[in-house]
């Protein structure tokens, strides 16, 4: 289809918009026949390219692929240094085309061409290089064990090994980085990948595959198929031959997951929701506070996972916090993620966008809420908005929002704060913001989250593992152990 925009397309992004529907399936697009699904411009509504809604018959070929190429060894069996120089070359091939697939990302999520190629596009790679590393960073045990003795002895170790075909699930926000974030461990530990990406964003993960191959990637070790949860993922989670499911997505979601994986004693890990909240004392710097809730709730819309959505202030000084942060959102520039100079761009959806206006409708019936700046009819736009000592029975209050709202909320002290933050179901991320170090020792040990962040928040790094507390999920991700939810571990023991 042919895209009308104003901002310069570059000619392989019209390409892929202007393609017939197809999955990626044994090293090549494969068309289909079935079903479809309209991408979406968030900018302005309306339709720029088709995605394959794929059925059954698709997920179950896509699975098979995947499994033959575990088991013939195409890519576990290889040299661990090999597979790490793939993988590096991938890494160059994403990093090469940054452009393209930064494009590609901000016209059918809608987020600031800015963050899709300064931040998401790079810090992909980032990732993608910290995984590729750890392929040949896979070690075992050796013990000594009380067997009884003799004229024999005894050689007791583990080897961990790669645990087979893995459902990768991607959500709409960050479609490229988590997207990477689910297959990269999984090919660096020598499993073979089946990758679901949103229904809303599924064009980049189809242009992943394909680098992923030109890298030298076998054949089979990585397929895509595109299509609704409901049909697509629903084929994908239950399939027999999927060993391990890596979903980043909602809680509701996440736990029908899970149970569908103990079903098939499928191993699982689940990034969840998160209702994240921030304290800010009394003491703490709001010429670093303000422009931080600023990043921490509104950036691409408040579609963040990690986002800030619970902000406790200290009496002392929630008037001039509320102040300055009311002034910034109603001078937010606003526009098409393609326009570089847009601060507020469209959310992912109509669908999201008409929950992000229920949250903030219900809000509005007995709360002091703030709205920013005016958005356009066209397209998929929220006002951003700001709930000032919200009640605790609101939904807006109690559920993850995923859109451009603030709830700020006045308490009496740090006592007050930390317990209104750990009154969730949720436990994600968290933030502090103080000057006084003991305040902050003594408080970020006891705010019931999986990350903390003292002054800032948001900022992640390949390193540091993430995950969540609660019901914000199973397991983590990243750090030095991200491979270990992508091995089995073998005992050996040897009687010589």
């Amino acid at each position: 289809m042919i895209l009308d925009n104003p901002f310069e397309i570059r000619p392989a992004v019209r390409a892929v918009l202007s393609a017939d529907p197809t999955v990626f399936i044994d090293a090549k697009r494969v068309a289909t026949t079935g079903a479809t699904l309209p991408v979406h411009d968030p900018a302005t509504g309306r339709v720029i390219a088709l995605a394959s809604d794929s059925d059954d018959a698709t997920v179950d070929r896509a699975v098979r692929s995947a499994r033959v190429a575990f088991e013939d060894g195409r890519w576990r069996d290889m040299r661990p240094a090999d597979r790490e120089r793939v993988l590096l070359r991938f890494a160059d091939l994403v990093e090469h085309a940054v452009d393209e697939l930064a494009q590609l990302e901000t016209l059918e999520q809608g987020k600031s061409i800015n963050i899709a190629r300064m931040v998401e596009v790079p810090g992909a790679v980032e990732w993608m290089r910290f995984a590729a590393g750890l392929s040949t960073k896979i070690t075992g045990q050796t013990m000594d064990v009380s067997l009884p003795g003799g004229p024999r002895r005894w050689t007791a170790y583990t080897r961990r090994e790669a645990i087979g075909v893995v459902a990768a699930i991607a959500p709409w926000n960050f479609p490229i980085l988590i997207a990477v974030w689910k297959i990269m461990p999984a090919l660096a530990a020598g499993c073979s990948v089946v990758l679901k990406p949103s229904e809303v964003t599924p064009l980049t993960a189809l242009r992943l595959a394909e680098l992923a191959v030109e890298a030298g990637l076998p054949a089979g070790v990585f397929n895509v198929v595109t299509g609704r949860g409901a049909g697509c993922g629903r084929a994908l989670v239950s399939h027999p031959f999927v060993a391990k499911i890596a979903f980043t997505g909602s809680t509701a979601t996440g736990k029908a997951i899970g149970r569908a994986a103990m079903d098939g004693m499928k191993r699982v890990t689940l990034e969840l929701g998160g209702k994240n909240p921030a304290i800010v004392l009394a003491d703490a710097d709001l010429g670093v506070v303000i422009p931080g809730l600023l990043a921490a709730g509104f950036l691409n819309g408040g579609q963040i996972c990690a986002a800030a959505s619970r902000v406790y202030v200290e009496a002392p000084i929630f008037d001039d916090l509320v102040a300055g942060l009311e002034a910034a959102i109603g001078d937010m520039n606003v526009g098409a993620g393609l326009d570089p100079a847009a601060q507020l761009t469209p959310l992912a959806s109509a669908a999201h966008q008409a929950k992000v206006r229920a949250y903030l409708d219900d809000a509005r019936t007995n709360s002091d809420v703030r709205l920013g700046v005016d958005i356009p009819e066209e397209g998929y736009f929220a006002r951003p908005a700001l709930v000032l000592n919200p009640d605790e029975r609101l939904r807006l209050f109690r559920e993850e929002v995923f859109g451009p709202i603030l709830g700020i909320t006045r308490v009496a002290d740090a006592e007050d704060a930390l317990a209104r933050a750990n009154a969730s179901d949720l436990g994600l991320v968290a933030s502090l913001w103080t000057r006084d170090l003991n305040s902050a020792m003594n408080l970020m040990r006891r705010i019931e989250a999986g990350v903390v962040w003292v002054n800032t928040h948001l900022q992640i790094d390949p390193v540091t593992p993430f995950g969540g507390y609660k019901q914000s999920g199973l397991g983590s991700e990243f750090g030095v152990n991200w491979l270990d939810a992508f091995l089995d571990t073998k005992s050996i023991c040897i009687a010589h």
